[in-house]
Order: C-alpha cells, then sequence, then structure tokens
C-alpha cells in the first residue's frame, strides 16, 4: 500500500487508503449506479400509454350455481369481482385485510373471507353469497333469526355475519351458546350487537332442525 506524508507530521506517512475516502467514493458509486438504473427503467417503460404488467383474462366463476364468465386481471382478489364485475353487493369490502369478516363468503362449504381469495383462484371452485342462500323466494332461517333477534345494526357486517353463521350451522347443527362465540370468532361488529348475533344464531339452529330443540 502506498503512503503519503502527514503534513502535521512530515515525518509520519499517512494512509494513502482511509475509511473516509472509501465512503465517499461508495457514495459516488451508488449515486451512478443509481442514476443508471433508473435511466434504464425509463428506457424500458412503454412509451405507447398502456400499463407495463399482464392485462385482464377470461375467467369463469360459479356463483350461487351458476357459471359466470368475466373478465378480470389476475391481482383481482374475489369481493372485488364480486362487487365491480358482478354488481354482487351483499358481501361487503371494509377493512380488506382479512381481519372483520365483512365479506365472509363460502367456498365449496368453507367460510372465507373473499378479500384474501384472488378471482382467478376461485375457479371451479363453489361460490355461495348472501344473495343465493334464499329458497324458494323465502329468506333465510339465518337471515329470518337476524330480524327476529335485531342482530342487525348498521349493516355492514350482517351479510359476513350470515354468512358465517350458515357456514357454522352447517357443519355444527346442535351449538351452544359457548359453540357459537367461539365458531364466530372470526367476524366483528363495529356496533357491538354480538348479543343479538349469536340469540339469532340458536334461533336458526333450532328452525334448521325443524324446530326440535334437540
Amino acid at each position: 500500500m502506498s503512503s503519503k506524508k502527514d503534513p502535521d507530521n512530515p515525518k509520519k506517512p499517512r494512509p494513502a487508503f482511509s475509511r473516509r475516502s472509501f465512503i465517499q467514493g461508495v457514495g459516488v458509486g451508488t449515486g451512478a449506479l443509481g442514476s443508471g438504473l433508473l435511466e434504464t427503467v425509463a428506457h424500458t417503460a412503454p412509451t405507447d400509454g398502456k400499463f407495463a404488467g399482464p392485462g385482464v383474462v377470461p375467467i369463469t366463476l360459479r356463483i350461487n350455481g351458476k357459471p359466470i364468465n368475466l373478465s378480470v386481471e389476475p391481482r383481482v382478489t374475489l369481493i372485488d369481482a364480486l362487487r365491480n364485475s358482478l354488481d354482487s353487493t351483499g358481501a361487503k369490502k371494509v377493512c380488506d385485510r382479512a381481519t372483520c369478516g365483512a365479506c365472509t363468503v363460502i367456498m365449496d362449504g368453507k367460510v372465507v373471507y373473499s378479500c384474501t381469495v384472488l378471482a382467478i383462484d376461485a375457479q371451479g371452485k363453489d361460490i355461495q353469497t348472501i344473495e343465493g342462500i334464499s329458497q324458494n323466494g323465502k329468506l333465510h332461517p339465518v337471515s329470518v333469526a337476524f330480524v327476529n333477534n335485531d342482530a342487525q345494526q348498521c349493516g355492514y357486517c350482517t351479510p359476513g355475519f350470515v354468512m358465517a353463521v350458515k357456514g357454522f350451522l352447517d357443519k355444527h347443527p346442535h351449538p351452544t351458546m359457548d359453540d357459537v362465540e367461539k365458531g364466530l370468532g372470526g367476524n366483528l361488529c363495529r356496533c357491538g350487537t354480538y348479543v343479538g348475533v349469536r340469540k339469532a344464531a340458536l334461533e336458526a339452529a333450532k328452525e334448521m332442525r325443524g324446530g326440535r330443540n334437540a
């Protein structure tokens, strides 16, 4: 390594390479590299006014027993496809983070948050929304029980709760109050009508059993 004389101490050699010079060199080099990358990106960006990335693709969703053809971008979630492409607005988009449960639907018999499912991945699945649970033009027993027990307030969480209750009762036809409380833990009500929702679930369970207590 070569050395230079230290002006404060002519007899003591000073290293030609220092930490300060290294950092300065790295800063200059990184800046040049960054500028080069930005310039490369700028030159590769589309100039014809079109967006970069995949466009819409045709898919088929089976909604409430009916196959429906639509075209969406691969990034579109099921909740957005339902509301924006199919005008099926029963499921509500509230948190969009798989936290509140307002977008709950039933897919292949399983309760899911539709904001966490890509529409393109929902192909081949049997998707049930609140619009499709009525029977012969009559409200589903869960919906009737919600009305009877005043289990809805502002309404944002109600469709998700109805679907969560239906999905829960389909697999647990003889629940206790504790079972219902635990089974519906994935849905939130900002108005705090949990007592009404739980009572509605128990009433609906009895009705779905044909009015029998056991």
